[in-house]
């Protein structure tokens, strides 16, 4: 047995070996300290002293829980089953590894998010071009990438796999991007042999998983670095999985140029899968525009949000059939009733192709299909394109019902070897045996009958029990009536239990019969599961479209429910909102109703907002709806306004707050300059651009130079349309500078020293934050707001003329189009000047602020 168990084991070296054996998987050697540890069960040994061997075991029964608490810790766990039945072999059983179970190949609805993917993903990188395939498992879903390397993170945290497979050559002289990844994913980082990514094998690796002679037909050229991650992959699932999986029918190419660009740090800022203080689902804009009632539709949903649109015709066409549900409450509400009974349709239609469905995924399978020809009928009238499209992918798979409801029970039981699974009728050989041990039990009431009237003893019975079979139990005291033709098999506590000739020919019969019967119901369940397999494809496109219809009906219901507007989607500069709301933040307030403001941008005279104005008065609020309405309106959704027209944009960025990236040894200044690095470099006439308070955290001086530089940039450089929210009030003066600048202010009003936030944004600049008072709200001592105050005043006096200073420094208006400044070098050096020396003497990321204005006085002193 052991021999089998290291032949296992070099099979899979680098997996947890589940080795089966009875009704335990048991793990060996080392395998059983990590179980033993991991799991917190008992740790013991196989014999004594130096031959001692470490064991630890878990139930098969009890299996699945223990073996995804390893996958989720990163472990991957290999199953070595018996292959042959111990009833009818004898001596040890054959031993083979059926699966290996890994983060990326999880298929088990308990350890799965209904509404995520559970993505594999396959690197590949040349040079500085990367492919990426990822593939959900559970749900057959097939896509692939090619981008550059520098846009790897972007991308893996786009598509966020659980298991990251790379050839091992790779992390050998890794590049800084790839050393990064490596850190992230740890034990979820599946290194593969170079060989695996050899170009031949990974294409015909493709094309046999998709029954093609050529690839093209998806869009792949021969020389494509996405065959080799792809192909790689495949041949990774059907490692694992050990067979083809025939849901997987095609591959996505995802084309960026076809969608906006969402990086990390814009997902995280503007908060729309996970908030940014808690990382919780709830307060997101997912969170706010799921109505969606399928599994489906819910990851679907989160993969629109992921990839809005780029293409007008495509948003409308999207945006039309939401209307379409808006304007049909009776028909939406028709169709959301229908799709409420809709199970997992394609993580059931995985486990039939992997040969793991039970009795009942396929009743669930049969009674969701059930709803498909109700569902075709209510959108016999639509008009919208998108949704007559869909109606007529909507198979009913009438003959997978009718095979599924004539060959299964309603209700069958979980277990698929204990019989009772197939209908009555359906198998004239399985009801004649079914017939036999029905009348086994009639005939068994009869014999014990018979016996108590031959014997007298009137409290004798027949019993059965899987050890001993059929037996006639008699209480102790009345064993003198026992006849001399029964012959005493067993002794408990108050009777004695016999066997006679006669019940051990029938316990025979009886008990051949229901083996057979069990055995019969297995082997029809069996063929019914391939009969359904061969429907796949069908389904699969069947709840494709189930998943569109219930999103589209969704976002309709979240349109009429919150009062949203479509909004006009056109190809051009022009971004117009009238009295936007933002869509979380609007949901989630108790009290005060929600204040809307408009926003208006072009790429003339409002390509970059400089919005000023007071703490907590609502320019984070603000800044973020903008973005959030745009990515709404390209998604194909109505719009938290009472009108919008939205100028498709490229690409979001975001510079919304930071914290310290200790993994990256990057303190919070340098996580947002990164961020503002990737900006400056990625960035388009096409894109928007959303920043808040940047450069505050260095030193005032170097915040507001930065700040400003960075509005030029952006401007002359760009092109971009910006909303810069910021504290730097000098900043409203580049409004006279720059013909495509200009200014807003969120409106307050003081009363008594006290102030009032109006959450309204109007025109023009403002030099006061109000910091003080936000300060004094919080509880901060009254003494520190006094003193803060008079502080305040020493520092506005002396810096009043900052704002004029650094305007003067600056470029004319009319060079705004110029090459860039460059500082020109003396050719002789000479004497430094009093000035000069205390000027290279300062160290200005070691003053404060208030330090760096006194110093600046000194320096005044000197000039």
């Amino acid at each position: 047995m052991m021999e089998q168990f290291w032949r296992a084991k070099r099979e899979q070296p680098d997996a947890l070996l589940f080795f089966r054996m009875g009704d335990f998987y048991e793990l060996f050697h080392a395998d059983a300290h990590i179980a033993s540890r991991e799991l917190g069960i008992t740790l013991t040994a196989r014999s004594k002293g130096e031959d001692a061997i470490a064991m630890a075991g878990v139930p098969v029964r009890s299996a699945e829980s223990y073996l995804m608490r390893l996958v989720q810790k990163g472990f991957k766990v290999a199953i070595c089953e018996q292959m042959q039945d111990p009833r009818f072999t004898k001596g040890l059983v054959d031993r083979a590894i059926v699966r290996v179970v890994t983060a990326g190949t999880i298929t088990e609805e308990n350890a799965l998010d209904a509404r995520q993917h559970n993505f594999l993903a396959s690197l590949y990188v040349a040079g500085e071009r990367c492919a990426l395939a990822w593939v959900d498992l559970s749900t057959g879903r097939l896509l692939a990438s090619e981008f550059p390397l520098a846009r790897l993170q972007d991308h893996l945290s786009r598509v966020q796999p659980a298991e990251l497979l790379c050839s091992s050559a790779l992390l050998k002289d890794a590049p800084p991007a790839i050393a990064e990844m490596k850190h992230e994913f740890g034990r979820r980082l599946s290194e593969r042999e170079p060989w695996h990514y050899e170009r031949e094998s990974t294409r015909r690796a493709l094309l046999k998983q998709f029954k093609v002679s050529s690839l093209e037909g998806f869009g792949i050229d021969d020389d494509a670095l996405v065959i080799l991650a792809a192909g790689a992959l495949i041949q990774y699932v059907e490692e694992t999985q050990k067979s083809a999986c025939h849901h997987i029918l095609r591959i996505e190419i995802v084309d960026d140029a076809r969608h906006l660009f969402l990086d990390r740090a814009t997902r995280s800022c503007l908060e729309l899968f996970r908030t940014q203080r808690d990382g919780r689902r709830e307060g997101t804009l997912l969170d706010t525009l799921d109505a969606t009632l399928t599994p489906m539709g819910g990851r679907l949903l989160y993969e629109w949000l992921l990839e809005p649109l780029r293409e007008v015709t495509a948003i409308l066409e999207r945006q039309r059939a939401v209307a379409e549900f808006v304007d049909s409450p009776f028909l939406r509400e028709d169709v959301r009733s229908l799709a409420a009974s809709v199970l997992d349709i394609e993580r059931l239609v995985a486990k039939i192709s992997t040969g793991r469905a039970s009795p009942r995924d396929l009743i669930g399978l049969r009674d969701s299909l059930s709803v498909v020809g109700p569902m075709r009928a209510k959108l016999e009238p639509v008009y919208s394109t998108r949704l007559s499209d869909l109606r007529t992918k909507l198979d009913p798979l009438d003959d997978v019902v009718a095979l599924v409801r004539d060959t299964l029970v309603d209700d069958p039981p979980l277990a698929t070897r204990e019989g009772g699974l197939i209908r009555a009728g359906f198998h004239p050989e399985l009801d004649e045996l079914r017939n036999i041990a029905g009348d086994g039990k009639a005939r068994m009431a009869a014999f014990q009958a018979d016996e108590i009237g031959k014997t007298g003893i009137t409290s004798l019975r027949v019993g059965f029990n899987s050890v001993f079979g059929y037996f006639i139990e008699v209480p102790r005291s009345q064993t003198s009536k026992i006849p001399a033709h029964y012959t005493r098999k067993q002794t408990i506590k108050t009777s004695e239990r016999y066997i006679t000739s006669e019940l051990k020919e029938f316990e025979t019969k009886v008990l051949h019969s229901e083996e057979l019967a069990r055995d019969l119901e297995y082997k029809l369940f069996e063929e019914l599961r391939v009969a359904v397999s061969r429907a796949i494809p069908r389904i699969l496109d069947t709840a494709r479209a189930l998943a569109q219809i219930d999103v589209l009906a969704a976002l309709a219901h979240r349109a009429a429910e919150f009062r949203y507007v479509a909004p006009v989607v056109q190809d051009d500069d022009v971004i117009e909102i009238e009295e936007g709301r933002h869509p979380v933040v609007e949901r989630n307030l108790r009290a005060d109703p929600f204040v809307p403001n408009d926003s208006r941008m072009n790429r003339s005279d409002r390509r970059i907002t400089i919005l000023t104005g007071p703490n907590m008065a609502g320019k984070s609020t603000y800044i973020r709806q903008a973005a959030l309405i745009v990515l709404m309106a390209q998604i194909g959704s109505f719009v938290p306004a009472r009108a919008a027209r939205i100028g498709v944009v490229d690409r979001i960025f975001t510079r919304i707050g930071s914290a310290d990236d200790i993994g990256r040894n990057a303190s919070t200044f340098m996580v947002e300059m990164l961020e503002i690095a990737n900006i400056l470099n990625n960035a388009g006439a096409r894109s928007l651009i959303v920043l808040d308070e940047v450069g505050r955290g260095t030193s005032t001086f170097d915040g507001l130079a930065l700040a400003w530089a960075l509005v030029e940039h952006i401007h002359d450089a760009i092109g971009a349309r910006t909303i810069f929210a910021t504290h730097y009030h000098q900043l409203t003066e580049l409004a006279e500078r720059l013909p495509g600048v200009c200014n807003l202010n969120v409106a307050v009003r003081e009363w008594n020293d006290e102030i009032l936030f109006l959450h309204k944004i109007v025109d023009g600049g403002t030099d006061r934050s109000y910091g003080i008072h936000v300060a004094r709200l919080a509880g901060v001592p009254q003494t520190v707001i006094d003193r803060a105050r008079s502080i305040l005043k020493t520092i506005e006096s002396d810096a009043e003329d900052l704002a004029p200073r650094i305007v003067a420094s600056t470029k004319p208006a009319a060079a705004a189009s110029s090459a860039p400044r460059a500082a020109q070098l003396g050719l002789f050096a000479t004497e430094k000047t009093a000035l000069e020396k205390a000027l290279l003497a300062l160290d200005p990321d070691r003053l404060s602020p208030i330090e760096a204005l006194l110093k600046l006085r000194e320096l005044r002193t000197l000039l």
